[in-house]
């Protein structure tokens, strides 16, 4: 008996912690129709040499079609390089089984907004993705090894980690497993 019990504990605590709770910045249904947007999450972050460059995640569904927010936020006491995106910008995901999965951009050029405070450059840039209906199965069953994403300016290659303590806000994140965790709050 003591075995069941045990059993069941562990059963029930596994599947309460294992699952993430979707928190929305945005759940709108309204007469032009319906907006979800998942609080932002950050998926890479990089500090060096008086260089922070950190990138956000947020899952939409407007009126039914899914999309990836992808924000960057860079951060220089130097020059800021822009990367910019175009039509032709994509995000590509490759995952632990091998498969890579590739992100549209929608119709936007945008290098982002630059300024200035405290002796410091900033800029933000905002891109979003649409994905592919058969993309959704895959990203929801494996996690993702590396990032890349083409700009307008180039390419450039993020690797995921299993693992992010935020150096600017603390909290401990998971990128590589993002899509298993949040896709489903935009079903």
């Amino acid at each position: 008996m003591k075995k069941i019990v045990l059993l069941f504990v562990l059963f029930i605590s596994i599947t309460t912690f294992g699952q993430k709770q979707c928190d929305y910045s945005s759940n709108v249904t309204d007469s032009l129709g319906t907006y979800k947007s998942t609080k932002e999450y950050v998926v890479q972050e990089r500090i060096f040499g008086g260089n922070q460059t950190s990138i956000f995640f947020s899952l939409i569904n407007a009126d039914g079609i899914p999309s990836l927010s992808v924000q960057i936020i860079q951060k220089s006491k130097g020059f800021v390089t822009a990367n910019c995106f175009d039509k032709d910008s994509k995000v590509y995901f490759q995952l632990a089984n091998g498969k890579i999965i590739t992100l549209i951009g929608v119709d936007q050029d945008t290098c982002g907004d630059s300024f200035r405070i405290d002796e410091e450059n900033s800029r933000i840039m905002t891109g979003y993705f649409l994905f592919m209906k058969e993309s959704f199965e895959e990203l929801k069953s494996a996690p993702i090894t590396l990032m890349r994403i083409k700009y307008a300016t180039g390419t450039v290659d993020y690797p995921m980690k299993s693992k992010l303590l935020s150096e600017t806000d603390k909290n401990t994140y998971e990128p590589e497993n993002y899509f298993i965790y949040y896709l489903k709050c935009i079903e």
